[in-house]
């Protein structure tokens, strides 16, 4: 039996007693020029696209419980309290845009100081201001998998589907949470008609690692070659709360590779920073990017 996930961390004495964030990207802008680096993205990274994080000061876990994958496969109605909520929530996540600092991750890749992008993220911003190569460590909502038989889809042919399958469905929604998510009366999802497989009539599954679920081995060692090959690890708007994520951090630190954090708030890796910073991350990462040379020229 899956335990329940960490949703919720509590800093302890060791990250309390550290000094505040600085608000000089200099250090960053220094170590990124040499090349190596990189990345490890979280929510905070898309707040200025419209899409909330989890854990900040306006964050979606105050007053959302997402969807874990033992409710998800456990239960017929969690599926249709999910699919009903993220059908809405599809389309916001959607037609979000990339914002200054996916832009700047972007220019950073292409111009070669960073060697890799790991992403907690599953809307696709990265790749849309121009990232190439980014490891979606929980995968993304705009593709779906069936549970039974494996064929996998893109999420428009399924939203298609439930929209004539719900053609009287008109509930609206004023918040999305990060994970396409959406609140909704329980009176309004229980009118909403889930789809099954078209290939074998089984489950459907966003192709995201939900809260409980494993992130695939395969995808989990790619991540650790970056890591292991890296001169440095950048952390970009990620509270480090889920160990999917945090245990990057903690291999790169008892490597001795170096771990920048860009954050506006403590994390879990705060101890095992060697510089961090507080600021908005459009803000911290278009400094970053007017201060860094290629690493050519470093």
């Amino acid at each position: 039996m899956r335990s329940r996930p960490t949703l919720e961390w509590a800093p302890g004495p060791d990250v309390l007693a550290l000094q505040p964030g600085a608000t000089d990207v200099g250090p960053v802008a220094e170590v990124v020029s040499g090349g190596g680096v990189v990345v490890l993205s979280g929510a905070g990274l898309s707040t200025e696209s419209g899409i909330p994080d989890y854990r900040g000061e306006t964050g979606s876990l105050r007053t959302h419980t997402p969807m874990t994958y033992g409710d998800f496969t456990g239960s017929e109605a969690a599926r249709q309290r999910y699919w009903a909520r993220s059908h809405l929530g599809w389309r916001t996540i959607a037609r979000a845009h990339p914002n200054d600092g996916h832009r700047a991750v972007a220019a950073l890749r292409a111009r070669g100081n960073l060697s890799g992008i790991i992403s907690q993220n599953v809307d696709g911003l990265h790749q849309a201001a121009g990232a190439r190569d980014v490891i979606e460590l929980h995968g993304n909502l705009d593709r779906i998998i069936c549970l039974d038989c494996g064929t996998a889809s893109a999420r428009e042919i399924l939203d298609r589907r439930l929209r004539a399958a719900n053609q009287a469905f008109t509930a609206e929604s004023t918040r999305i949470n990060p994970d396409g998510d959406v609140e909704l009366p329980e009176e309004v999802v229980r009118t909403f008609t889930v789809v099954p497989c078209t290939v074998c009539g089984g489950v459907l599954k966003p192709d995201v690692v939900f809260f409980g679920e494993n992130v695939p081995r395969s995808r989990v060692q790619r991540c650790y070659d970056l890591i292991d090959d890296a001169n440095a690890v950048l952390v970009l708007g990620s509270s480090l709360t889920v160990m999917s994520g945090f245990r990057f951090v903690r291999h790169a630190a008892k490597a001795g590779t170096p771990v920048l954090i860009i954050n506006q708030g403590l994390t879990r890796g705060d101890p095992y920073a060697t510089y961090r910073v507080n600021l908005p991350l459009g803000q911290a990462l278009t400094q970053v990017l007017a201060e860094t040379t290629g690493p050519s020229h470093a």
